[in-house]
């Protein structure tokens, strides 16, 4: 019969140590004598070195077997998870495609122009060479509004600046205002979406208020009264896509971090006295991210987008930078006239790098949002 303890979590079963006991003294016995076929104590001391029980796995919930390098079976598992995506993004040809593309316009740009750094009275040179043939602001290198040439292969604008050189140099505004207007927009947007979705009560209340509240403005619009508010320029554009970005993102992680929450392993985590920050980092947001990494990528075509019609509509960068959207600004009169190559390449350019990100993002979504979605399902 059982017998009662004081002691909390603690069970005493009559006749287990008896039992244990003549495990031991089986394992003494040669191979032959063991009842049940067990193994020798060589053979578990070599199962039990080459293995350790490790953390609970986050996804399953289940125990899992960690190496014994030390590395912990999170890291194992979403090194495997990572993996998993790659191996997926590189079965699509048309994401692979559009990578490419992307690559090439982001190496174009860099190193189009030579970078320089200026301190102190010293310049500092970070990236020497110069893809571009021209300097894209130098007046009259060709007769004002040339055809594609060999010497002009985009042609010249009405100031006679060749469109080559000017197309190569405006692709470093549109391409850094986009990847650093959705980096921004991600610093802002994550942090408050995984807090409003966690924490919840008047917190949540006030930040998804606030959102709605933007949310009542179309994007544009709202994008065009901040810039017309605090002026133009290069990081005004990039601060009025900022303000205009982040509501997507933070309603997006928002949603699946409320699903989260509720799951068991979250429910362990809080059990066990892991601080609540630690779970927010650690657990929940790393699985409720995937989705605003996929929105995100979409989005870099969509912020270039705007950076290019707040330029045609005057509102971006200064008069006379070589930045898509203002050179199309500036083509519009040309074109009139029947001078087609001033508007048509900076379009183009704009066209290829909004399909590339698109295609990329697709591959994402496959990658990343039907694994998401099925490890969800499997919950």
């Amino acid at each position: 019969m059982n017998e009662q303890t004081t002691r909390r979590g603690r069970i005493r079963i009559d006749g287990l140590e008896e039992h244990l006991s003549s495990d031991r003294a089986d394992g003494d016995r040669p191979d032959g004598d063991r009842p049940g076929g067990h193994r020798d104590a060589s053979d578990r001391q070599m199962a039990a070195a080459n293995t350790r029980p490790s953390a609970t796995s986050a996804y399953t919930g289940r125990s899992t077997l960690a190496p014994r390098d030390g590395t912990s079976a999170g890291t194992v598992h979403s090194r495997s998870r990572l993996e998993e995506s790659w191996r997926r993004f590189r079965s699509n040809r048309t994401a692979l495609f559009g990578l490419a593309i992307v690559a090439v316009l982001s190496a174009v740009a860099i190193v189009a122009r030579p970078v320089e750094f200026s301190t102190m009275g010293y310049t500092i040179t970070l990236q020497p060479f110069s893809l571009a043939p021209y300097d894209p602001n130098e007046l009259y290198v060709g007769p004002p509004n040339a055809g594609p040439s060999i010497a002009h292969p985009f042609g010249t604008d009405w100031a006679g600046r060749d469109l080559f050189s000017r197309v190569l140099v405006g692709g470093r505004y549109s391409l850094s205002i986009g990847a650093l207007a959705v980096a921004l927009a991600l610093c802002v947007g994550i942090p408050l979406g995984a807090i409003a979705g966690y924490v919840g009560g008047w917190l949540d209340e006030v930040i998804m208020r606030i959102v709605d509240m933007l949310y009542a403005f179309p994007f544009l619009v709202l994008a065009i009264a901040i810039v017309a508010i605090v002026g133009q320029g290069y990081w005004n554009v990039v601060f009025a896509l900022v303000v205009t970005g982040w509501l997507t993102y933070a309603r997006l992680l928002r949603g699946e971090v409320l699903s989260i929450v509720e799951t068991d392993y979250v429910a362990a985590s809080r059990a066990l006295g892991t601080p609540h920050r630690t779970i927010l980092a650690r657990h929940v947001v790393p699985n409720a991210v995937a989705p605003v990494i996929v929105q995100a990528t979409l989005n870099v075509g969509s912020v270039v987008t705007a950076a290019a019609a707040l330029g045609f509509l005057g509102l971006g960068l200064e008069p006379g930078t070589a930045e898509w959207g203002a050179m199309l600004a500036q083509g519009r009169s040309s074109l009139l006239r029947g001078n087609w190559h001033v508007t048509v390449f900076p379009g183009a350019a704009i066209f290829l790098f909004v399909l590339a990100i698109n295609l990329v993002g697709d591959g994402l979504t496959d990658a990343l949002g039907s694994r998401h979605g099925r490890e969800r399902r499997g919950r």
